[in-house]
């Protein structure tokens, strides 16, 4: 059976992306798997600690048991819900819990709505946007689940289908019965035959699902993206990391413009097979 994994800190936005991944999960019928990861506070000599290693793990288990206790009440008991508390290193002790439960995809908060928690969840989530082989969907704060029936594919470059995940693609399509939007994306006059021609073979390998492709000229591609989303009821829009910089792009610059992981729109990162 499907596992989604959530990495949570108990903060307003990791418990929403809790609730993201809950409905998701009971809309695919998935189980939930709850991680929280804590660390020991630094420790400076003469500089005497306020909080032991028991302290944080009993707070967590209590943080945790609460948590655990809302998603059952809220699910029915329709899912199944477990959780795990480790000690030591955010993305090793994520990287470590997908390798051996072989997630359908990893759901975390994209930041938080404090300046504080804005820092430290968002480097998280962009770190492991950009490092994590698995699936990994971030959420805004704020952002429900309702349904996914529109995905959206941003890519800006040419020669790139073979790299696509494209099995992925399709099990989540099928998933979701959802329909697919190609977004070529490109600054004004940077297209050419070749992204054309890319796009045309998309089109084909994808054409089971039916797929929209669209061409996104402008001078401000990330901005254009995001309208393009709102425009067409966008539900999950889905990036390539390590791609010519867009995911690197599309997540620093929106931190300030309030775009992508900080919308409304919640953003999948697919890394190629």
């Amino acid at each position: 059976m499907k596992t989604i994994l959530v990495p949570v800190d108990f903060s307003p936005a990791s418990v929403n992306a809790a609730n993201y991944a809950m409905d998701m999960a009971l809309a695919i019928h998935s189980n939930i798997h709850l991680l929280h990861v804590y660390q020991l506070p630094v420790v400076y000599l003469d500089v005497p600690v306020a909080i032991t290693e028991e302290d944080l793990r009993t707070n967590a288990e209590r943080q945790m048991s609460k948590l655990e206790a809302e998603l059952v009440l809220k699910s029915g008991t329709k899912i199944s819900i477990r959780s795990q508390i480790k000690m030591g290193s955010f993305f090793s002790a994520l990287s470590t819990s997908c390798d051996r439960l072989k997630p359908y995809t990893v759901v975390m908060g994209s930041q938080g709505s404090t300046a504080a928690e804005r820092f430290f969840f968002g480097g998280h989530a962009v770190y492991t946007m950009k490092h994590l082989t698995w699936p990994v969907i971030t959420v805004p704060p704020g952002a429900g689940f309702s349904s996914i029936k529109n995905i959206g594919l941003a890519f800006d470059f040419a020669k790139m289908i073979e790299e696509i995940p494209i099995e992925e693609i399709k099990s989540l399509l099928k998933d979701f019965n959802a329909s697919l939007h190609v977004l070529n994306t490109a600054k004004q006059d940077e297209f050419d035959a070749n992204i054309v021609f890319e796009s045309s073979m998309l089109e084909e390998v994808m054409k089971p699902f039916k797929p929209n492709c669209h061409f996104i000229t402008s001078d401000d591609v990330d901005k254009g993206i995001m309208d393009f989303a709102d425009k067409n009821n966008i539900d999950l829009l889905m990036v390539l990391p390590k791609r010519h910089g867009l995911v690197e792009r599309l997540m620093h610059k929106s931190l300030s413009k309030q775009m992508v992981l900080h919308s409304h729109i919640p953003v999948m990162a697919l890394h190629q097979s």
